[in-house]
């Protein structure tokens, strides 16, 4: 073990039960599952000065989640529920992180998570049979177990774009947001209109001299629909909290509406233009994807119908016809579902302009802004890249994290990366992710939820049987990830380029990253994974265990 003075072997006793890198949403409640409910000695490691995890670090103006307040949250606590009071129908990044940090303090937390600490090495060490994960400090700590809580959306891509350094401008990556941004009087620049996009642009619009978006992609997008909600409102939801979280933990998509259950062409024309216009004056993305009909993630008429009304709503709000035609989509309506504060009606504004960029491609940045192929020169005091994540398995890949026979991650995955159940790799024995490949699309803190309590479970299940290693077969690993893709060849989320399965990183394989058969279908298979015995998984001891 290293230490400030020098070097010895790793003890035979580990320094933790369980190290938990992450202190967002999962790592929190994994701290508590296994610190507070079973006794373990758990230590999360976290980068940042305090809790929150990408909420920490996205702070970016307009952000904004687009699932409905008061399933944005942790259920597992009814106490915290009644306690918890909210007055938007979504939830802000000021809010998330508030909530969090009251969380913290009201299960006490903080004194077992270690901040402003970087993990960037940790390796399985077969002898032993423990985790040594190194700190960016150069301190090593032994652990029996290791959980992952890297979060899906953290590891920020920032495009390649030739002079980027030489731009004299203020650069800023909406991933890694800092304090006190002042807007007033700026020349600024946007590139990306995903949802953090949408999201900034729609915000700082009002507030800059000159705002250019560079678009790369049209999007399909709603309104959010946020509003004030009243304490009756609030009242009503923590009297009926318990049918709620019954429902979201049996749902597709997990975001507390009734998931139709009719398909789109059963209806007439009239009236499917009745329910697209009920759910846009309603408001949010998985609401008109998913609670409109049952079918628009997998009928190509389906999707055509919702993709069409969509694109009548921007003709009928974007003033200009070219800048309407810019920004209206015609690829399928099969990304995750957007939604917006009014972000087609901002290029109504005469200090919005918009340049398409998949026309006219950035040629590169000069010290005063940014040159087209064109030749045209767009003069800016601030660049913001709103360029997303190199999603699920980004963060993983920027560790040096090493398995059985010191296999990296990085080998491991090269063909894209592959989990069994969402939670665990084969070849990486005793660690478990949250939110890992192949886990769910859903509305996140349930499928977090569901994924901490079997881990934690399975933990608890290993050291009951005096077994020290639990270990996914690399058979159960190839069905799982076989499942996977047959589910979503079953929609049409493959056919669009989309960051679920990793087409904005270039050179990054173009794999299934999601389950998506639904959270409810997903609790059923890991309640069967327990009750067969963990058929999936090699249990065993180590090497020194079975010399002892």
């Amino acid at each position: 073990m290293n230490s400030p003075t020098g070097h010895r072997p790793p003890a035979a006793t580990p320094d933790l039960d369980v190290a938990v890198i992450g202190a967002g949403f999962g790592g929190m409640y994994m701290l508590h599952k296994l610190r507070d409910e079973l006794g373990m000695n758990v230590r999360v490691f976290d980068k940042a000065s305090d809790v929150g995890g990408t909420w920490y670090w996205n702070r970016y103006p307009g952000a904004l989640s687009d699932t409905e307040t008061f399933v944005y949250c942790y259920s597992f606590n009814k106490e915290l529920l009644q306690e918890w009071d909210f007055n938007t129908r979504y939830v802000s990044q000021p809010q998330i992180l508030a909530y969090l940090e009251w969380v913290a303090d009201r299960l006490d937390l903080r004194r077992s998570i270690q901040f402003n600490t970087f993990i960037p090495k940790a390796r399985f060490n077969e002898v032993n049979g423990l985790w040594e994960l190194t700190t960016d400090q150069g301190k090593t700590f032994t652990a029996r177990f290791m959980v992952t809580a890297l979060g899906l959306l953290s590891a920020t891509n920032l495009p390649n774009i030739k002079g980027r350094e030489r731009f004299a401008g203020e650069q800023y990556h909406t991933g890694h947001w800092p304090k006190d941004v002042s807007f007033e009087g700026k020349r600024v620049g946007v590139i990306g209109t995903g949802s953090t996009g949408i999201q900034v642009i729609t915000s700082i619009a009002p507030k800059v001299k000159h705002l250019t978006v560079f678009q790369r992609s049209p999007q399909y997008s709603v309104p959010v629909g946020n509003r004030p909600v009243t304490a009756e409102e609030v009242a009503a939801i923590k009297r009926n909290y318990d049918e709620i979280w019954a429902g979201v933990r049996n749902s597709m998509v997990a975001f507390a509406f009734t998931e139709s259950k009719v398909p789109a062409m059963s209806v007439s024309e009239e009236e499917r233009r009745a329910v697209f216009e009920k759910a846009w004056q309603t408001g949010g993305g998985f609401r008109f994807m998913f609670e409109t009909f049952n079918d628009i993630a997998t009928n190509p008429e389906a999707n055509e119908a919702a993709g069409a009304f969509v694109r009548a709503k921007i003709a009928e709000i974007v003033k200009d016809p070219e800048t309407a035609r810019k920004l209206t989509p015609h690829d399928l309506y099969a990304k995750r579902p957007l939604c917006d504060s009014g972000y087609y009606a901002t290029f109504n504004r005469d200090n919005v302009s918009l340049v398409d960029v998949k026309a006219n491609p950035i040629r590169e940045m000069t010290p005063t802004g940014v040159v087209t192929e064109d030749g045209e020169e767009y003069p800016l005091d601030m660049l913001i890249f709103a360029t997303g994540f190199d999603a699920v398995d980004g963060n993983y890949l920027r560790m040096d994290l090493r398995g059985r026979g010191q296999l990296s991650i990085a080998d491991h995955w090269k063909q894209g990366p592959t989990s069994y159940l969402g939670v665990t790799t084969t070849g990486f024995p005793n660690m478990f992710m949250i939110l890992g490949p192949n886990g769910p699309f859903t509305n996140l803190p349930p499928s977090i939820e569901t994924q901490v309590e079997w881990i934690s479970d399975l933990i608890r299940d290993v050291r009951s049987q005096g077994l020290g290693i639990a270990e996914a077969t690399a058979e159960a690993e190839r069905v799982w990830c076989e499942t996977c893709k047959t589910i979503a060849n079953a929609t049409l989320f493959p056919k669009a380029e989309s960051w679920i399965f990793g087409a904005n990183i270039p050179g990054k394989p173009n794999t299934v990253q999601f389950y998506l058969g639904g959270l409810g279908e997903y609790r059923k298979v890991l309640a069967a994974e327990s009750a067969d015995g963990y058929r999936g998984f090699s249990l065993g001891t180590s090497q020194a265990e079975k010399v002892d």
